[in-house]
């Protein structure tokens, strides 16, 4: 749904600068359009998957897994950090998937301590069925633009998050910024 004059964030920015002038308001419209846009790509995503069984997360862990190349398997702090998932959601998530036959979890044989997370031969197909459909829908997601601002609007974005979020930074939620004095 598109507001008069403008999508929904733009109304708000112009709200925001009504109410509160003396507020920079110029970051709501890109971290809104970030945010709307976060809901609009998991709908999107989430209805392709659907008729393979999936939710994102769950054909994220197997697509993680299927490109990490023959045996197809990975640690869980390996897919925890490749994912930015919380231990107790993947822990959670894995349960599903293993209960589903797409995964088996087994003791690592070079760490007896440690555990691997491989794709079963069903999880491979699974995942190789679903990916084709994932990068259309990813594709569709982004067909009011052409290859160079695709490849501009993806060295943005990284730029975004090499700056904001480290791959190996805090856990989420956690402030890295400091109080103005």
């Amino acid at each position: 749904m598109v507001a008069e004059g403008g999508d929904l964030v733009e109304r708000g920015i112009r709200q925001w600068q009504r109410e509160r002038p003396d507020i920079d308001s110029s970051g709501k419209a890109v971290v809104g359009r970030l945010l709307r846009l976060e809901e609009v790509v998991l709908r999107t995503l989430n209805l392709v998957l659907e008729p393979f069984g999936l939710k994102y997360q769950e054909y994220a862990v197997l697509a993680t897994l299927r490109v990490a190349g023959a045996p197809y398997r990975l640690s869980p702090s390996r897919l925890q950090a490749t994912l930015l998932f919380t231990s107790g959601g993947l822990s959670n998530l894995l349960k599903r998937l293993e209960r589903e036959g797409w995964i088996k979890r087994s003791i690592d044989p070079n760490d007896g301590r440690g555990v691997l997370v491989k794709l079963t031969p069903k999880g491979v197909r699974l995942a190789d069925e679903a990916m084709p459909r994932h990068a259309a829908a990813e594709l569709h997601l982004l067909r009011m633009f052409d290859a160079s601002q695709r490849d501009t609007l993806s060295k943005l974005l990284s730029q975004m998050m090499t700056g904001n979020a480290p791959e190996l930074g805090p856990e989420p939620g956690a402030p890295t910024f400091r109080r103005s004095p």
